[in-house]
């Protein structure tokens, strides 16, 4: 009893770090940068703050490895499957998330090199710009949809299961759905996100997580063990 406890909390704890150092507070440190001039003409300015940024996305994709790693064991009992998709998806996200994380720092480089330079090769600079700019929002909008695929399959396993109450892990799932929905589809075609759309999935997400640290995980062993599906 007192292994599941430590397993539901150690769960429960490691999401909402994952929400705060992953998903929250990187993207809060990034957000002057995107305003104003621009990235070229900010960043360089402000070198520490995107470093820090950087090694906050690193930590915070790292957390939903170690969620997956934690869970393994519970989730395992009903999907070996499932439990090793959850487990994939999150490296996957990690891998995605480091080139992101080289875009980044490939768009600071430019800066640093434009407050630098010379006024007649602002417009070189400006060019490189967009097409540094260009690979770094497309590889970040991969990375979300991977991350995004992540939560909604964890609740989606969280509900299948029965491992926490259904009517929230059904919220978790409708708020990865708008979150993929609002933000990443259509970061991926060219239109604006609608973050209205994706703003209910971080208060569900903490919400599961203190669920589960309070409650712990409903284990329900099935009659005829672990399933492949």
């Amino acid at each position: 009893m007192k292994s599941k406890t430590s397993t539901a909390r150690s769960v429960g704890v490691l999401m909402l770090l994952h929400l705060a150092v992953g998903l929250i507070v990187p993207f809060v440190l990034l957000d002057p940068l995107v305003k104003a001039h621009g990235f070229l003409s900010a960043a360089a300015a402000l070198s520490t703050q995107v470093r820090v940024a950087v090694m906050l996305l690193f930590a915070g994709s790292a957390m939903a490895i170690a969620v997956s790693c934690a869970a393994l064991r519970v989730i395992r009992q009903y999907s070996s499957a499932a439990a090793y998709w959850l487990l994939a998806l999150a490296v996957a996200g990690f891998a995605l998330q480091a080139a992101d994380n080289a875009h980044l720092l490939s768009m600071l480089a430019v800066s640093q090199a434009y407050a630098n330079a010379e006024p007649a090769s602002a417009p070189l600079f400006q060019t490189v710009a967009v097409a540094v700019g260009a690979l770094r929002k497309f590889s970040h909008y991969s990375y979300l949809l991977v991350a995004g695929s992540w939560i909604l399959s964890f609740c989606a396993v969280l509900y299948r299961f029965r491992l926490v109450r259904r009517g929230l892990a059904a919220l978790g799932v409708l708020g990865a759905v708008g979150q993929i929905a609002g933000v990443t589809l259509r970061g991926l075609w060219g239109y604006p996100p609608e973050t209205l759309l994706a703003a209910p999935l971080a208060p569900v997400y903490v919400a599961l997580a203190v669920w589960i640290i309070a409650k712990g995980f409903d284990e329900r062993q099935p009659s005829d063990g672990p399933t492949a599906v």
